[in-house]
């Protein structure tokens, strides 16, 4: 993933509301949510949603799709493996047998 593009999904997800509609998203699996239910899980204005969704969708990290006459948005799971690739592909130094968690946790005493 480029510098750019990791920056502005980075961003995208920098706001309360817009890292928990995706968190919501992502825990939903592939079919995604109904625009109406995730807007209910949020307690935001459907205005504020869509604006909110308009951010996520240009950093490709949501997609929609119509079924009927309900549009359902569901996460880009290859854009988020893709970012934390990015995010983490220098962990350990490189090493190939990373575990991150040592190196990412102070010691213990």
């Amino acid at each position: 993933m480029e510098t750019n593009l990791t920056l502005k999904a980075l961003a995208a997800l920098s706001h309360e509301t817009r890292l928990a509609a995706y968190r919501f998203l992502v825990q939903a699996g592939p079919d995604g949510l109904p625009v109406g239910e995730l807007r209910e899980r949020l307690a935001v204005p459907a205005a504020t949603l869509t604006a909110h969704l308009n951010t996520l969708r240009a950093a490709d990290l949501v997609h929609d799709r119509r079924d009927g006459r309900v549009i359902r948005v569901r996460a880009n799971y290859a854009r988020m493996n893709g970012l934390v690739n990015y995010l983490t592909e220098n962990c350990c130094g490189g090493a190939t047998a990373c575990d991150p968690t040592p190196c990412c946790t102070p010691d213990q005493e």
